[in-house]
């Protein structure tokens, strides 16, 4: 079974689907809703079997393909995966069908059709397995640069009241990271072609280079500074809010779920194997943006008036700690954090999608306009309240084991930087739990809760939604629907069994990690330890 192109599948079945969905009459909803599940689905299944596939004590990149592209260049079409691409690729399977559930109802807004977002979404979908399977440094350019076209049109056609402004905001920040990161891929063209006669973007070879330190720390900063925009981390933060808040839940699961992962996967993948001498002496500047990150965005989130943009910082904060963990360099800090970049994509998702089904109860976005909803909607507030939990990292769930594993990895490596981060904990649970008092505690507020969008108030599957509050009107609150419990069911399950136990996930990470670590010449000290289980 491992000789078959799971890869090249992944990458192809749901660019297919896009193809078709694209090509249906606008005439033809139903179906195309049908087929884009089907598809999801089907790629879900390709990333399962391609787990049972991976062998963790075999080669360090496995179910690899690999197809000359441009000979006179060295570019090839190269596939693989390790163990932090196969998790990475597991949760884009879960996510996406997830994020179409929750746009199985609902209507886009204007003239646009429910069939064009889910045909982005696919294409989205394609885009984002080959940026983490590519093992062609050529080919992950390519890739990371054009995930953003579907990104694009899926804030600023299908976003809230400023979708243009947020969506060119993200391309042009993006664009501009990956510029810079481009001059960084042909300086190492470059060095290879001197040290090997001749060039290649093949990142094994890339990996047996010897490069001088000076070079290093100027192609180091090319990476480092487009994976900090993609994070993204303080100060190349500022898009995000914007993103996060415009773009539909849908998109806002996938973007802060899985398109930032790209920033914090290309630090492990490129950064520390191929800069390793620029790693180590730059490492000290990171972890100050690590944990001034974690802090700033803690605060900020605080002082938050609208749902979608605390969550979106509270992702800023969580993507401190998950760079904290890889700079840190440790085995258990490094292993915690692919582990928190997994748990923070399922956490986060789920509570971008509850804080989407208020927003399209209400009609609004801002917290005030919110109030007593729990003593209508008890299963809603339950699972607002989970997530919630999830994301400060609470004890029994997912993010937990991941945040346990930075902390205790890195305290003894970087003990400052360690105690400076805890503090964003504490912030953590006074900026959740204050949203969830307000939103679902306190005197009821007059606004429209309705179970099924209006059309006025949605946009592309969530959330393009009216910022004013609804008119008062007394109204009977729809709790989650089967629909919607059907949604969010999987992340649920996720997030508690993973609490619970993640060693299957932190077996298939540790090899990966500890080959990294190797890498940048630092002692791994031995396997990642047990998972404390999450049940204390």
């Amino acid at each position: 079974m491992s000789d078959f192109p799971f890869l090249l599948a992944m990458i192809a079945v749901p660019a297919v689907g896009a193809a078709v969905l694209a090509a249906l009459p606008p005439s033809r909803q139903a179906l195309a809703r049908q087929l884009a599940m089907a598809v999801s689905l089907l790629v879900l299944l390709l990333a399962v079997l391609a787990t049972v596939a991976f062998n963790t004590g075999g080669d360090r990149f496995q179910l690899t393909t690999s197809v000359t592209w441009i000979a006179d260049f060295g570019v090839s079409f190269a596939l693989g995966v390790d163990g932090i691409a196969l998790v990475m690729l597991l949760l884009i399977g879960v996510l996406v069908p997830v994020v179409i559930g929750a746009s199985w109802d609902e209507r886009a807004a204007g003239n646009r059709s429910m069939r064009t977002y889910w045909a982005w979404l696919l294409l989205l979908e394609s885009m984002m397995v080959g940026v983490f399977a590519a093992t062609d440094v050529f080919l992950f350019y390519v890739f990371f640069e054009a995930m953003l076209i579907p990104m694009y049109f899926l804030i600023g056609s299908f976003g809230g009241p400023n979708r243009q402004y947020a969506a060119v905001k993200f391309f042009l920040y993006s664009l501009l990271g990956g510029l810079v990161m481009l001059a960084s891929v042909i300086g190492l063209y470059v060095v290879s072609n001197s040290q090997l006669g001749e060039g290649t973007f093949a990142f094994d070879a890339l990996r047996q280079l010897d490069i001088d330190p000076g070079v290093q720390k100027l192609l180091f900063l090319g990476f480092f500074v487009a994976f900090a925009i993609k994070a993204p981390l303080v100060p190349f933060h500022t898009w995000l809010p914007d993103a996060g808040a415009e773009a539909p839940v849908g998109s806002a699961v996938l973007l802060v779920g899985v398109l930032d992962k790209v920033g914090t996967f290309g630090f492990l993948r490129y950064c520390l194997p191929l800069f390793p001498d620029a790693s180590r002496d730059l490492a000290p500047w990171v972890l100050v943006l690590a944990v001034v990150g974690i802090l700033y965005a803690a605060l900020v989130a605080m002082g938050q008036s609208d749902m979608k943009r605390l969550v979106s910082y509270t992702s800023i904060a969580h993507f401190g700690f998950i760079a904290l963990g890889i700079f840190a360099f440790s085995t258990e800090a490094a292993t915690g954090a692919v582990l928190y970049m997994v748990n923070h994509g399922i956490a986060t998702g789920l509570l971008f999608l509850v804080v989407g089904m208020v927003i399209t109860r209400s009609g609004s976005r801002q917290i005030r306009d919110h109030g007593g909803l729990a003593a209508k909607a008890p299963l809603l507030a339950g699972v607002f309240l989970l997530a919630g939990l999830a994301s400060l990292a609470l004890p029994g769930t997912n993010s937990f084991v991941s945040e346990f594993l930075v902390l205790i990895g890195s305290f003894p490596r970087e003990p400052v930087f360690t105690v400076l981060a805890t503090a964003g904990i504490v912030l953590a649970a006074l900026y959740v739990l204050l949203m969830y008092q307000r939103v679902f505690h306190g005197p009821p507020r007059g606004v429209l809760v309705d179970a099924e969008p209006r059309p006025e108030a949605t946009g592309g599957g969530s959330t393009a939604v009216l910022t004013a509050p609804a008119p008062a009107r007394t109204s009977r609150v729809l709790d989650l629907s089967r629909r919607e419990l059907a949604v969010v069911a999987p992340l649920v399950a996720l997030v508690i069994g993973l609490g619970v136990y993640p060693q299957p996930l932190i077996d298939l990470i540790d090899p990966a990690v500890q080959a990294t670590m190797s890498d940048v010449g630092v002692d791994p000290g031995g396997s990642a330890p047990e998972a404390p289980g999450g049940t204390d």
